[in-house]
């Protein structure tokens, strides 16, 4: 099994070799903090929307009960 698997691993001897891959690995986590964050934020935003519209329609069924209501 490991004679499958070793020329799929490689530990360099040198290991500055690993500094590029820390760097994109960095920045790759950062992006996507990022855009975590940013899908977040959008998504609270469209949440107070939704919630804003929903009271709204629910205010408006309100008020055509009330006047039928009245109207009876």
């Amino acid at each position: 099994m490991n004679v499958i698997l070793m020329p799929f691993l490689y530990f360099p001897e040198d290991k500055t070799e690993y500094i590029p891959a820390a760097i994109s690995f960095t920045i790759f986590m950062i992006l996507c903090v990022l855009a975590f964050r940013w899908i977040r934020k959008t998504s609270k935003k469209q949440e107070a929307a939704t919630k804003e519209l929903e009271e709204r329609i629910l205010r408006e069924r309100q008020a055509e009960r009330e006047a039928r209501e009245k109207l009876q």
